[in-house]
């Protein structure tokens, strides 16, 4: 007989229900029902160990990741015959023989990246059959980053609480009942690859191998192809604690009877040992790191690391809040019906909050220093063949998982992605020279791997689909090296500058330099081949992909350029390099306004207004580039307007979030709150029929919906929501740049501005009240706000009408900015 569940949607049981008027009430996801599917259950993990929680009560699975678990060993796909095709490709393109470049690229491809893949899952299988469960409640606080289910049977109140520990790392449950003796289980761990699992004692270990290839494309003759020596080798491991009761091991399971309580401590490694390191002839032992984990964290009782995990995450946690006065506090419901009922009443202000928060407590736990950088879905994937390899697509996608990482004050969490940059940049150099005769600096393409690929991907030309638009993209190792830039705008680490970041970033500009030609047309510098990511245009009726000079391109160059030649300033070094830089820089194809007022896209003014691509890459330079504003060109600025409003509001959930930055940055805070409100579409994940790239929306457990899931849009969206109330990309602060009139009364707190400062807002009636402006190195300030403003206390240089204030600041010290 199935288990019966009894679940009125709004009878939770109060005492699981925190106060109202505490933080953790409106920053709790909340669900009257366990999930059914994956896009339903909890996100938990400590930038290495993922689990997915579906709070089920007769048997709890959890789905479980680790964030080094790829198919596949170091392969660079370096393709030797594309570097004797360059100049083919690029005299076709200069004759306009659009079809022919396209056919000489094919045979400048190189395969497929890698995978990224499950690790497997942990069961608990209860023995509550024949009974009836009412009183259903599971929870993720986000204040806590701990996630709960409590249920009641036959009188019995049962609770799971479980966490990842960033310090610990390990992944720790607790069960507990309020009557003795009454928890029955069995535990077991499974995975989807090749494994086996031994029971002994109190232990459970599960030893596992991931495929040494996994195919691409469904019609490929080969999936998933296992090897006896290469592929990555994993462990997986649980250890049973109790109060009361007895632990027996049989049957690959651990059986636990007539217990009062008990923890559950996971660990786990796998043999990744470097991305140019072979996984199975060079890998690490996974079995010495899992056990030496477990050997720790079993020592310690739940309570110390619950304490300690929640310290550990607090510290990045706490640092920002974000608030919307409102006079509904819909806290109380479950998350999913709010989504629900969220278009026809769009006032629930505390889910925007928490959508925000949502994205910065998916950062903590999927991105800290030690981790992988989150990759198309963070850390947590449930599939050997996830949509697009759930790899590293940096044609946007990487770059906007890490949008919010400093201005949401999580710069630590950048960390992953700098790491991962020199690795790409090993490999790049050897993409550079092979493929196209290019001996300085390095190159990447627009997908990668956990083994740094910088190849371009298709498969050589043996794939029956061809996708130039995204295969034949040059600038991904030039886009990264802008994050590069920004962290030290934000923090001012000029040791990080000059040891880390500025050799990254002349890499990547040393490449461009030698990659950019004459244009026999203009004389302008031009990229050749060119694309504008996954797009095409038409020439003589025919559609095509590849092309030169395309306003991406370009604008990343110039970008990158101009953070060049800023940061040999700063650090006072290259001086001839620098003057390599400035002048290519000034020769840059410009950019160009179209027939229909839009930023042209392409080389030519062929843009199609019709055209509803979720790529609008060419506008890169609005946002997240620094090139186009209403107070520098307002002609430019108004075109880009234009481009978007061509576009259209409605697109792929990560596609939605970039334009709520680039009408923030418009300082429309009415267009960007406009598709904000669009991503609370709610996006049922049983519903088979829904279109894939098609409109965007969030998942019930508040995940982006693409769809599918991609998480990119949740950071997205949390960097938005953050540039339209601060802007700091034009050297002054500007506060409250975007506010919707929706927002009347609220603040922010904690948020970061380059300068390295930190910023505190309120407003009220839709204008500012105050602002508290600390200043972490001491360096000079100005700040812009609409209406006139002063600091308290301070003389300072402003301009007539008071809206522009320039000041010097003290390291350490609050500043006090209030209306005249």
């Amino acid at each position: 007989m199935h288990i019966i569940y009894f679940f009125l949607l709004f009878s939770i049981l109060p005492a699981c229900v925190y106060s109202q008027n505490t933080p953790s009430d409106v920053l709790t996801l909340s669900y009257n029902n366990p999930a059914e599917i994956w896009e339903e259950a909890l996100p938990l993990g400590n930038g290495q160990t993922g689990a997915m929680v579906f709070g089920r009560i007769h048997q709890e699975r959890y789905q479980l990741n680790d964030h080094t678990l790829w198919s596949g060993y170091p392969q660079d796909g370096n393709n030797p015959k594309a570097a004797q095709l360059l100049p083919v490709i690029r005299q076709q393109i200069f004759t306009e023989d659009y079809a022919g470049a396209e056919k000489t690229w094919r045979r400048m491809q190189g395969p497929y990246s890698a995978r990224y893949l499950p690790l497997g899952d942990l069961w608990l299988t209860f023995e509550h059959e024949d009974s009836v469960a009412s009183h259903y409640n599971r929870t993720l606080d986000l204040t806590t980053a701990t996630a709960k289910v409590g249920y009641t049977i036959d009188g019995i109140r049962f609770t799971r609480e479980t966490f990842i520990s960033h310090p610990a790392r390990a992944m720790v449950v607790q069960i507990r009942a309020n009557k003795k003796g009454t928890i029955n289980f069995t535990a077991g761990l499974t995975s989807k690859l090749k494994y086996k699992t031994n029971a002994d004692g109190d232990r459970l270990v599960m030893q596992g191998k991931a495929p040494k290839y996994v195919a691409a494309r469904h019609y490929f003759p080969e999936q998933v192809v296992y090897d006896d020596k290469e592929g990555m080798a994993f462990v997986c491991q649980i250890r049973v604690k109790t109060k009361g009761g007895k632990v027996l091991s049989k049957d690959s399971l651990l059986h636990i009877t007539d217990a009062d309580e008990v923890t559950i401590y996971l660990t786990e490694s796998t043999s990744f040992n470097g991305f140019d390191k072979s996984p199975g002839l060079e890998g690490k032992d996974p079995e010495i790191a899992a056990s030496g984990k477990m050997e720790t964290v079993y020592k310690k009782r739940f309570n110390a690391l619950r304490k300690a995990h929640i310290q550990d995450y607090q510290h990045l946690f706490n640092r920002v809040s974000f608030r919307i006065e409102t006079d509904r506090n819909l806290s109380h419901l479950p998350t999913n019906a709010r989504l629900k009922a969220f278009a026809s009443n769009p006032t629930d202000y505390q889910l925007q909050m928490l959508y925000f928060q949502f994205g910065r407590y998916l950062m903590i736990s999927g991105s800290r220093p030690g981790s992988r950088p989150t990759n198309l879905q963070g850390i947590w994937n449930d599939h050997i063949q996830p949509p697009w390899g759930s790899n590293y697509t940096i044609n946007i996608n990487t770059e906007m998982n890490y949008w919010p990482a400093e201005n949401a004050n999580l710069s630590e969490c950048h960390r992953p992605l700098f790491d991962f940059m020199h690795e790409l940049a090993v490999n790049g150099a050897k993409t550079a020279k092979v493929n196209y005769g290019i001996d300085e600096g390095w190159v990447a393409h627009h997908n990668s791997d956990l083994w740094a690929k910088t190849s371009p991907v298709g498969h050589y030309d043996q794939d029956k689909t061809y996708y130039p638009g995204a295969f034949c993209w040059h600038m991904g190792g030039a886009w990264l090296s802008t994050h590069l830039w920004e962290h030290y705008q934000y923090t001012l680490d000029k040791e990080f500058l000059k040891h880390e970041g500025y050799p990254l970033m002349k890499g990547a500009a040393l490449f461009m330099l030698h990659w950019l030609v004459k244009d026999p047309q203009t004389g302008y510098l031009v990229t050749a081949p060119s694309t504008s990511p996954e797009n095409v245009f038409t020439h003589k009726g025919e559609r095509y992909n590849i092309s030169k000079a395309t306003t991406m391109d370009i604008a990343i160059i110039r970008e990158l350029f101009q953070d060049v030649i800023q940061a040999t300033q700063i650090l006072d070094t290259d001086e001839k390099f620098r003057n390599q830089v400035e002048a290519a820089l000034t020769n840059l194809y410009p950019y160009h306004i179209g027939k229909y007022g839009q930023i042209q896209e392409w080389f030519d003014d062929v843009d199609d207004p019709l055209d509803k691509h979720r790529h609008i890459s060419h506008l890169f330079g609005l946002f997240p580039g620094t090139q186009i504003s209403i107070a520098k060109d307002a002609i430019l600025a108004n075109a880009a307007k234009q481009t978007l409003i061509h576009r259209g509001d409605v697109s792929t959930g990560w596609s939605m979030a970039w334009k709520i930055n680039w009408w923030a940055r418009l300082q429309d805070g009415e267009h960007a709150y406009k598709i904000l409100t669009k991503a609370f579409n709610y996006i049922n994940p049983n519903d088979k029929t829904m279109k894939t790239m098609g409109g965007g929306g969030t998942y019930p457990n508040l995940f982006d919906a693409h769809p599918p899931f991609q998480i990119d849009g949740n950071f997205g969206a949390t960097a938005g929501i953050i540039e339209m109330l601060m802007q700091s990309h034009e050297g002054e602060i500007h506060l409250l740049p975007a506010l919707p009139q929706a927002w009347q009364r609220g603040y922010i707190k904690g948020i970061k501005a380059r300068g390295n400062f930190e910023i505190d807002l309120h407003w009220a009636e839709g204008k500012l009240q105050k602002a508290y402006i600390k200043s972490l190195s001491g360096s000079d300030c100005q700040i812009k706000s609409a209406a006139p403003i002063r600091v308290v206390g301070l003389k300072t240089i402003s301009n007539e009408a008071s809206t522009i204030l320039n000041f010097k600041t003290r390291k350490g010290k609050t500043y006090s900015v209030v209306p005249l």
